[in-house]
């Protein structure tokens, strides 16, 4: 008889690592065990097991399956796999955690909502920003009619040149593996709208350029790794000075030739690095949105404005401005009357938020969750529809409709 919950995980990358094998092993031994792990380059899962005490590593996903009978499974691999190791996991019986995005594309979405049903098991989307303790303030005081309802978002995210350009650099650079930024990055931000406001997106207009990367020097090679051009690059990594990037992935490269630092400015590069959105939701309130990934340093803004008034927040996330000591948001309401509500920054990865997600995933889950934190497939699907349709009203220059309920 099992007396813990089982997990196994498939995708043996940082995120894999970092968010769910290792705190999963090291802080939750009481209440939930990894026993398997499972990746197509056999060395990055191999380095995993070694992180995290030896556990069993398997050469196929469905002979993990067959042989661990898991409670769970934690998908974290590339995004376009997400969906297939939703699907054969619920067919087995499965309850899944997926690294967000829960998919790509409407119809892999489609694919996940039919199957669950189909299957009684419950998909759980890794939205940790719903954790975030100045994302949290937020909802509350829409929750408590601070602002009355909802009419109007504004939300502007800006990556710097460390983080923006990674996702260049990596597998992710492809629409056909992320869904482009627009997918994979923005689901955080779409989905944090979509439970402020607690509404279904209906109609979706977007533009995107490449304007930083891709093509658009002269001066580069297939990697960082024996650029010439590296000693006078902006964007050179190396990744042999991180022990974790060396082993996860410099040593796994003569299995699957993928490249961890990839050129920034390549040729295959078809994703955008400079985005907005327009969102109209089913109750008419309306989202303005904005994505870049080259800012000098890293941050976000957003205001809310009601019907009884406006909350303004944002904070820098990295550089000099990310140096203040506090948070802080702003409340105005109808009577010219200004509150401010100022929140300690709290130590960890995301601002605390993993943590806090790691703790309601593995550990003794409240009976109760007020703020619906924890995001089951139906949240995950709409964030991605909003992604998918902005990329789909790119390439066509017209609005999309978004059936939410697909």
């Amino acid at each position: 008889m099992k007396t813990r919950k089982q997990y196994v995980l498939v995708g043996a990358g940082v995120r894999g690592l970092e968010m769910f094998a290792r705190p999963l092993v090291e802080r939750f031994g009481d209440h939930a065990q990894l026993v398997g792990v499972y990746d197509p380059n056999p060395v990055r899962a191999r380095s995993v097991s070694a992180r995290c005490g030896g556990v069993p590593v398997f050469a196929d996903f469905d002979a993990m399956l067959a042989a661990t009978h898991p409670d769970v499974v934690i998908v974290a691999t590339i995004d376009r796999w997400h969906h297939e190791y939703i699907l054969r996991s619920l067919a087995a019986g499965c309850d899944v955690i997926c690294e967000k995005p829960l998919a790509i594309d409407a119809e892999q979405v489609r694919a996940i909502l039919a199957a669950e049903a189909r299957s009684g098991r419950t998909v759980t989307v890794t939205f940790n920003l719903r954790f975030a303790p100045l994302m949290v303030r937020v909802k509350e005081l829409v929750q408590q009619g601070a602002i009355g309802r909802v009419l109007a978002v504004d939300l502007a995210w800006w990556l710097d040149r460390q983080h923006g350009a990674d996702y260049f650099r990596r597998w992710h650079r492809r629409l056909e593996n992320s869904g482009g930024l627009l997918v994979h990055k923005a689901t955080h931000h779409f989905d944090l709208v979509n439970w402020w406001v607690d509404d279904a997106p209906a109609t979706v207009f977007a533009n995107g350029q490449r304007l930083v990367y891709g093509p658009t020097r002269a001066e580069r090679s297939a990697r960082c790794t024996g650029c010439p051009h590296r000693e006078t690059c902006e964007f050179a990594i190396d990744l042999n000075a991180d022990p974790l990037l060396r082993d996860l992935y410099v040593e796994a490269e003569t299995v699957d030739s993928y490249w961890r630092d990839g050129c920034v400015f390549a040729e295959e590069i078809d994703i955008w690095d400079t985005m907005s959105v327009n969102v109209r939701y089913r109750s008419g309130a309306l989202l303005s949105y904005a994505l870049n990934a080259y800012s000098p340093y890293e941050g976000w803004r957003a205001t809310l404005t009601g019907t009884a008034g406006r909350i303004e927040v944002g904070e820098a996330l990295s550089g000099l401005p990310a140096q203040a000591p506090q948070q802080t948001l702003t409340v105005y309401d109808l009577r010219g009357e200004q509150i401010v509500h100022t929140l300690p920054k709290v130590e960890g990865g995301h601002g605390g938020s993993d943590a806090r997600l790691q703790a309601e995933l593995f550990g003794r889950r409240r009976r109760d969750d007020p703020l619906q934190q924890m995001a089951d497939a139906r949240a995950g699907a709409r964030s991605v529809l909003i992604g998918d349709a902005a990329n789909r009203s790119i390439r066509s220059g017209q609005p999309v409709e978004v059936d939410a309920d697909a």
